[in-house]
């Protein structure tokens, strides 16, 4: 798995090893990014469910400002902070604005800073228990900028309708295929 677009696109991530994470392709986190386009540019970001830090770490290669990772998981939270390591370093520049928070990524945390971006990834088994509250969450989170994204990645058999939010586009399709939706306050 490598970051597929911006200044550090090749760079490997480390995964853990086992099934413990499920890693956004590359070619789902690049139509992702071609959707974003220019709303990545100094963006700050959340990456919640993080696995590997994939999404924010494709979100810095592509420009964005800084970012908080958030993972349950001690082998993914060493992983991210791996990968942090070789994107920073090919991007030559420190990880400052960059975190990494071991914990339950349903408590939301945003380390004091409103995300621009948010990003989902969450194992496909719980979305159905987990994304009401995170939805309840975000809105309160995200409440100083209206204009936030929120990028959730789900299979396609699954579908969110999140109360106070729309749904802009949805890329992806097939059940048991990797879906990702992206909602705005609504």
């Amino acid at each position: 798995m490598r970051i597929s677009g911006g200044a550090a696109r090749g760079i490997t991530l480390v995964v853990p090893k086992g099934d413990s994470v499920r890693p956004a392709t590359d070619s789902m986190r690049q139509a992702v990014f071609s959707s974003l386009g220019a709303r990545v540019a100094g963006a700050r970001f959340l990456d919640l469910f993080a696995g590997s830090g994939a999404y924010g770490l494709e979100a810095l290669s592509r420009g964005a400002a800084g970012g908080l990772f958030v993972e349950q998981n001690a082998k993914a939270v060493a992983c991210v902070k791996k990968n942090i390591e070789a994107v920073c370093k090919s991007l030559g520049r420190a990880p400052t604005d960059l975190a990494v928070v071991q914990a339950d990524a349903r408590s939301v945390p945003t380390a004091g800073a409103t995300p621009d971006l948010v990003f989902i990834d969450p194992p496909y088994e719980v979305i159905g228990e987990v994304a009401p509250g995170l939805f309840e969450k975000l809105a309160v989170a995200l409440a100083p900028k209206p204009d936030a994204i929120v990028v959730f990645e789900l299979p396609g058999e699954i579908d969110l309708a999140p109360a106070g939010w729309k749904l802009l586009k949805r890329l992806g399709k097939g059940a048991r295929q990797p879906t990702v939706a992206f909602f705005a306050r609504g």
